[in-house]
């Protein structure tokens, strides 16, 4: 990963997107510290899909993501419900 000065990403943004497509993500700094990154669309696509899996990925997945707890039913709290004719 390339690291580009905010100033060169600006000054040759054709050159730092062709670079991104080609090459893969580019790093821009600014006063010497990375700040942000430039990812081609299909990888930031992937990365926002392994974030936050649809309901079907979900369901569909092969282990179970998370453990839920089902209470007995015994242990149900039951409330009143009061009919006022």
């Amino acid at each position: 990963m390339r690291e580009w000065p905010v100033q060169d990403a600006k000054a040759h943004f054709s050159e730092f997107l062709e670079t991104c497509l080609t090459e893969g993500p580019q790093v821009v700094s600014r006063r010497g510290e990375a700040k942000a990154v430039l990812v081609p669309l299909q990888d930031w696509n992937d990365l926002n899909k392994r974030a936050k899996p649809s309901v079907k990925d979900v369901l569909l997945a092969a282990e179970p993501r998370f453990e839920l707890d089902i209470p007995a039913r015994t242990d149900w709290a039951w409330r009143s419900v009061s009919i006022e004719e």
